[in-house]
């Protein structure tokens, strides 16, 4: 999902500056353009989700989204091209992916801001996980993911003619 960010990201680099400000004040392959400021809201309201966490993304992103203004910059329609192909590759390996190996919709079905606001950060909290960043956090967070993974299956099983609470098939017995 985090590949999905950056592209998107770079998809905004091609939009003109949308904030005049003198050619001094302007950072290198930082142009106020929409992809510039699109990572800066994100990397804002990541750190003040989670301060230490967002702090060390921000500087990635910014320097995603430089990379992508000077893909945009220097070979234009091309980086276009490879970053939509890479973007619908990517959508339909997570698509695959998540009907294999987890049995149900990403969360772009279930909630639009979790799927392209929240996930992204997700991945990045993982990997920081991984190298054993705050493991209070990642306990009490395993724990609610297994609860609301307990809650989907029950919902699941609720409605193939099992019975749940009591019930068959949602009526009583």
């Amino acid at each position: 999902m985090a590949l999905n960010l950056e592209k998107q990201l770079l998809f905004g680099t091609n939009t003109p500056p949308l904030v005049p400000m003198p050619h001094w004040l302007v950072i290198p392959n930082l142009p106020p353009n929409l992809g510039t400021i699109a990572a800066l809201v994100y990397a804002t309201l990541y750190i003040l989700m989670e301060p230490v966490a967002g702090s060390l993304l921000a500087p990635l992103m910014l320097a995603g989204t430089a990379y992508a203004n000077h893909l945009t910059n220097t070979y234009g329609q091309t980086a276009n091209y490879w970053a939509l192909g890479l973007h619908v590759t990517s959508w339909i390996a997570q698509f695959i992916g998540h009907g294999v190996f987890e049995g149900r919709a990403p969360a772009l079905m279930d909630n639009l801001t979790q799927a392209f606001f929240l996930a992204p950060f997700f991945v990045w909290m993982e990997v920081l996980f991984r190298l054993g960043y705050r493991p209070e956090l990642r306990k009490r967070l395993d724990e609610a993911v297994e609860k609301e993974v307990e809650k989907y299956r029950a919902s699941k099983t609720q409605g193939n003619g099992t019975v749940a609470n009591g019930k068959v098939n949602g009526k009583a017995g």
